[in-house]
């Protein structure tokens, strides 16, 4: 068996684990936010739950962790104060993403007590959230927003003030969740700790975007790195570049969407997968919060060497641990909730034993 699953709480069983005992831990830990109420997710994780991640990892591991866009600097900022060198931030795009806005109108309208008039529905909201509004009975959609007997209407507003502020809204649409991207210092150079541990480096071919033939030109030749074709190496004695296929992966992952793809301009250029759909909600996954199992298994890819070990002290229902198993990784999971973990066990143990979930 190549994963070990436990139980339990991820500062009390990280401390049972050796030191420099895991390659890379790719985890989407609690936001700090609140979602849906959920207790588990009131803050960030503590700097002593990095520090203890920062111990179990080799010299030169890396740690990508999920954050949420308002509580990113928390969250990368409890990762350095950990001991952690913070290397980058890579944005994972969605166009699937829907405003938590307050409508302000409204808001003004419902304090004073007027009645707005119906014009109509918001087609959006419909095909959000599956209902059509009529009747009675009114539900509120997946993110908890929009309920009520006004759920889904368009209304006009229905007193002055309400009619000069028509159209305001305190929230952006969401659109991207931002990955802190950290490692583990060390103290030698990044060669000799590549072959000492299998750290230190991201592994870029294994990641490449796209299938066209390109040329890597080696840094410090500006002549050559915009140019689609090049002359034999043989004439450029100092230019060391290989013909690879696709392109460098860059810190933008995008959902696929033609949203994303044309905001992004080129979505070619960039790697992508959907946002979490049925494939990735089988075995009765009822998690709020599950990331596409091809995302993280394209994040365990970047930063782990072959064969080896991929922690997630956050695993929720298991979307690290399939995918590492996916890439032929060991695997090691922590989650504190009963229900979360059993799912997570049935996600990972049948993508072990062969049976794709």
């Amino acid at each position: 068996m190549n994963y070990k699953l436990h139980l339990g709480d991820c500062l009390d069983v990280l401390a049972t684990l050796p030191d420099n005992s895991v390659d890379s831990i790719v985890t989407d830990p609690p936001y700090g936010l609140s979602f849906m109420g959920k207790k588990w997710d009131y803050d960030v994780p503590s700097v002593a739950i990095w520090e203890q991640c920062l111990r179990v990892l080799k010299p030169g591991g890396h740690l990508l962790a999920f954050a949420g866009t308002r509580t990113q600097h928390r969250m990368a900022c409890r990762i350095e104060d950990a001991g952690f060198e913070i290397r980058d931030m890579i944005a994972w795009v969605y166009g699937s993403g829907f405003p938590k806005s307050l409508d302000v109108s409204k808001a003004i309208d419902k304090a004073a007590g007027a009645e707005r008039e119906v014009l109509g529905v918001d087609e959006e909201w419909v095909k959000r959230t599956g209902y059509r509004v009529g009747g009675s009975t009114y539900t509120t959609d997946t993110f908890g927003s929009a309920s009520g007997p006004n759920a889904g209407k368009i209304t006009a507003p229905a007193t002055p003030e309400a009619q000069q502020w028509s159209g305001w809204g305190t929230a952006l649409k969401p659109a991207l969740e931002p990955i802190t991207m950290a490692r583990k210092p060390f103290s030698s150079t990044v060669a000799a700790n590549v072959i000492q541990y299998g750290t230190g480096a991201i592994n870029v071919d294994g990641c490449r975007v796209g299938t066209e033939s390109r040329w890597n030109p080696s840094a410090g030749h500006k002549d050559l790195e915009n140019k689609r074709t090049v002359t034999p190496i043989s004439s450029h004695k100092e230019f060391d570049g290989r013909q690879c296929v696709g392109r460098w992966p860059a810190n933008i992952i995008h959902d696929g969407s033609n949203e994303a793809a044309l905001s992004l301009k080129s979505g070619a250029r960039f790697f992508y997968t959907a946002k979490a759909g049925k494939v990735d909600r089988e075995s009765e996954n009822n998690h709020p919060t599950v990331k596409p199992t091809m995302l993280m298994a394209y994040l365990c890819r970047l930063v782990t060497q072959p064969g080896g070990v991929v922690l997630d002290p956050f695993m929720g229902s298991g979307s690290t641990g399939k995918a590492a198993t996916i890439n032929g990784f060991r695997f090691i999971g922590i989650e504190r909730d009963p229900e979360y973990h059993k799912i997570a066990h049935a996600r990972i143990s049948n993508q072990h034993e062969g049976r794709l979930l």
